[in-house]
């Protein structure tokens, strides 16, 4: 049978899979900044928003530069033991290196850093999944906030409204959320309409390395760090 000659749809949006070149870039890449900067600090986040955390690296630009991907690739980079770490006592760093966390190589002293790190909060609108910091409760009546035009998308999102004499109104009392809860999509959207901001993001440090020198942070201070493999502070 002849192959078909109708046009065939090609998907332009295919990408190429991150293999073996791109993790020894980043490897290649993170062993430089060792050498160029004086430490190396790992942080973990909450509520990342891609956008803010691009801001936040702009702002350290000139005195630093961060790393975000991978944690194994990154443990490799630094090496995960005594026998295979780049530099003495960074092996240590590897072992924090779990979950969301990232690395950040800097040349500011260690109290601007974590001066930097304690002040930065950035409030943005909750996203489905996260857990609600409050009970938001709408009570019956006119919803003076919302235009009759939003009638059918709030029926959609679950809320019990109608029109009134081209008022729209709540005729019953209504959830949006309740604290320790998972947020649905449909309370992200009703929070979002009201402009409550529910959700904040914050990056937090864990520990610090600079040659010779090792430091945990514990309840938002540096603190010695015992190794589990020599028992040096």
């Amino acid at each position: 049978m002849p192959k078909s000659k109708r046009n065939k749809v090609v998907t332009l949006s295919k990408t190429k899979k991150k293999g073996r070149e791109h993790k020894e870039l980043i490897v290649n890449s993170l062993r430089q900044a060792l050498d160029e900067y004086t430490s190396i600090y790992v942080f973990t986040f909450e509520n990342m928003r891609n956008l803010k955390f691009k801001e936040f690296r702009e702002q350290l630009k000139s005195t630093s530069r961060f790393f975000l991907g991978s944690n194994k690739v990154m443990q490799i980079a630094l090496g995960r033991t005594a026998a295979d770490e780049v530099k003495e006592g960074i092996h240590e760093v590897s072992k924090f290196l779990q979950g969301n966390t990232g690395l950040v190589c800097t040349n500011l002293p260690k109290d601007k850093v974590q001066s930097l790190f304690e002040a930065y909060e950035e409030h943005d609108f909750a996203r489905t999944g996260s857990v609600a910091k409050e009970t938001v409760e709408l009570k019956e009546g006119p919803l003076e906030q919302f235009t009759h035009e939003m009638e059918p998308f709030l029926r959609k999102q679950g809320m019990p409204v109608r029109l009134n004499k081209g008022t729209l109104e709540l005729v019953a009392d209504f959830v949006v959320c309740e604290e320790g809860k998972p947020i649905s999509p449909e309370s992200a959207r009703i929070l979002r309409l009201l402009g409550l901001e529910m959700a904040t993001f914050r990056l937090h440090l864990i520990c610090r390395w600079s040659l010779g020198e090792f430091e945990v942070y514990r309840d938002g201070a540096l603190g010695s760090f015992v190794s589990d493999d020599d028992g040096a502070s």
